[in-house]
């Protein structure tokens, strides 16, 4: 009995090493930062994980020592993406009309 290529779900199902998986993975995260919107709610979580993604990389036996450099400056740069993001939204937290004054003393 022969399969239809059309209806096969193993199509889209990839057999990787672990390596090359976690770096698939990474490069899928970066086009998603790169590719959402700047007020995306998602944003800071995928480039926190992006920055966990290079540390692993970036030690990864696998690696050679020039590729686990590379990726370690890649991790540096993404990390300052990371804090830059945390100093936005820090800075964006402003006082609402709906929002309580502090009092000037407690009972």
């Amino acid at each position: 009995m022969q399969t239809d290529p059309h209806t096969d779900s193993a199509d889209e199902e990839y057999t990787l090493p672990s390596v090359e998986a976690l770096l698939a993975g990474t490069l899928a995260l970066m086009t998603g930062y790169a590719q959402s919107a700047r007020d995306c709610p998602h944003r800071p979580l995928m480039a926190r994980k992006l920055v966990s993604n290079l540390f692993y990389l970036s030690a990864h036996p696998q690696l050679s020592s020039p590729m686990q450099v590379m990726l370690a400056n890649l991790r540096t740069r993404w990390q300052l993406e990371v804090e830059s993001a945390v100093d936005a939204a820090a800075a964006d937290v402003r006082p609402t009309p709906l929002w309580h004054s502090v009092p000037a003393s407690v009972q």
